[in-house]
């Protein structure tokens, strides 16, 4: 396993969120992006995790309302990559990832993202 703080993984997944591609990165409206260090243990493998409201169920209601919210989990992804290099484009597909979860309806919610290597 990778081992290194939460200071830099923090640091890792700004460097990856400055990699998404302008077409992707424009689309993000009202979205934070956190890092917790593990997802539910029902779940320890998860990646990332989009929660809030698509793009497509916003309507008039849609002001003064907190940002929806993609979670990068820094366990699962230490665990599964072995360099920084690693870690930074595994975060960047993650966040891409959701982002279509962000733009797009679903009826199960929050999307949960779980990519394998």
């Amino acid at each position: 396993m990778l081992e290194m703080t939460r200071e830099e993984f923090e640091e890792l997944v700004a460097e990856a969120l400055d990699l998404i591609p302008l077409e992707p990165a424009r689309l993000m409206d009202n979205v934070a992006v956190f890092v917790e260090d593990e997802p539910d243990p029902s779940d320890p493998e998860l990646l990332g995790l989009y929660e809030g409201t698509p793009l497509t169920e916003r309507g008039e209601w849609y002001a003064g309302v907190l940002p929806d919210r993609i979670t990068i989990y820094r366990g699962p992804t230490l665990r599964m990559r072995e360099s920084r290099e690693d870690v930074v484009a595994e975060t960047e597909i993650t966040v891409v990832h959701d982002i279509p979860s962000y733009t797009s309806s679903s009826e199960e919610s929050p999307v949960q993202v779980s990519l394998a290597a």
